[in-house]
């Protein structure tokens, strides 16, 4: 009997996930390419790519010195925002300024700023970026426009009459909500791609892929053996991210635990068959690291991560769907910060599974030709 189970499909798929597993774990160099990006990652990332500016330097022309004027540059060398404000002392020195990057952006103030302020109008103000800082300097001029309104509100007793924002879901703008939910796709692409696409190489260069070739084992059964671990690798990373993000952070997990962790081993699908496809093709861990870089740098780029997708063009728009990174960050955002149900995650959901047919039907036919 126990000769029976032990020649079973199930147990013989089952001792090479462990084969797989045990590997992943006593060879030092995966191991610490799978543990040390996540612990970098969770602890310097979220400081690091901040959507906020700070400490920046602006610099402020005025033609004439007045009272309206000197209240708001004072308004501006305040804000937190802005660690130092340069007073100019001419028109030609604007250029001059942006040229040599002294500051960020100038505020120019046209010549009749007081008196249309003190008749009751809205004077307009000039703002020039630096658009080398494109992102930083669009950034510090939504503040330096904030700042502004807010002014000439209270000057125009208008202050009851503005219009009020108020964002859900992140109400005080913490770029730690957007990133960390993020982060959760790029660390386990790192770790599901390694793990695929490192496989198959590693054997061809250890040379015991022919052992897997005289093993009793199907080529079915060797796919889903190559498959597993990186799902089970997916999982533990999003639940360490998880855990940081929840205790670390202190952003609260508002949704359903069950769609969590059905989006993550469903997105580790989806990528599975990018790996085995670059596995398949690839003879060396070398050639696989290349083909990991090459996937994935276009694939976080046409995330929305970088840069939304709304401003990109139609045919890029279109080559996103096709992008597993993307969807799942649509789907981590959505279940970490809302309480979705599973009707609004099911349209991105099933794209990751019709993804992962198609890469997954492509892969497997490689791997049966290949291997």
């Amino acid at each position: 009997m126990l000769n029976f189970i032990k020649n079973t499909t199930y147990y013989r798929t089952l001792t090479l996930i462990k084969k797989e597993l045990a590997l992943l774990w006593q060879d030092k160099q995966t191991r610490i390419i799978l543990i040390m990006p996540v612990l970098l990652q969770i602890f310097i990332f979220p400081f690091a790519a901040t959507l906020d500016v700070t400490n920046a330097t602006i610099a402020v022309f005025r033609p004439n010195i007045d009272e309206p004027s000197t209240e708001l540059i004072h308004r501006l060398s305040h804000a937190n925002s802005f660690s130092k404000v340069l007073v100019l002392d001419s028109q030609l020195a604007i250029n001059d300024t942006i040229n040599h990057q002294r500051a960020l952006l100038v505020v120019q103030f046209p010549d009749d700023f007081s008196r249309k302020l003190l008749n009751g109008q809205s004077p307009q103000i000039q703002v020039i970026l630096d658009g080398r800082k494109s992102n930083s300097a669009q950034i510090a001029a939504n503040y330096v426009q904030q700042i502004i309104m807010q002014y000439q509100q209270q000057r125009l007793d208008q202050t009851n009459n503005g219009l009020i924002v108020r964002h859900r879901f992140n109400s005080n703008l913490d770029y730690k909500y957007f990133i960390l939910p993020s982060l959760v796709a790029l660390i386990t692409t790192i770790g599901v791609m390694i793990v695929t696409s490192l496989s198959v190489a590693r054997e061809r260069e250890q040379g015991t892929l022919d052992q897997l070739r005289i093993s009793p084992l199907a080529t079915w059964q060797i796919f889903i053996g190559k498959a597993m671990p990186a799902i089970i690798v997916a999982t533990l990373q999003g639940s360490a991210i998880l855990i940081a993000s929840i205790f670390i952070y202190q952003i609260p997990f508002q949704g359903s635990l069950l769609y969590y962790y059905l989006c993550i081993m469903s997105y580790g699908l989806s990528l599975v068959g990018f790996g085995l496809f670059i596995s398949a093709l690839c003879s060396t861990q070398q050639q696989a690291f290349i083909g990991i870089i090459t996937f994935m740098v276009p694939a976080i780029l046409l995330s929305g991560f970088i840069a939304p997708i709304e401003n990109m063009p139609l045919f890029l728009r279109y080559i996103t769907e096709l992008n597993p990174v993307r969807h799942f960050i649509e789907l981590s955002k959505q279940i970490y910060l809302k309480d979705v149900s599973f009707t609004v995650i099911w349209s991105s959901l099933g794209k990751l599974y019709a993804i992962t047919i198609l890469m997954g039907s492509i892969s497997y036919y490689l791997f049966k030709k290949y291997i």
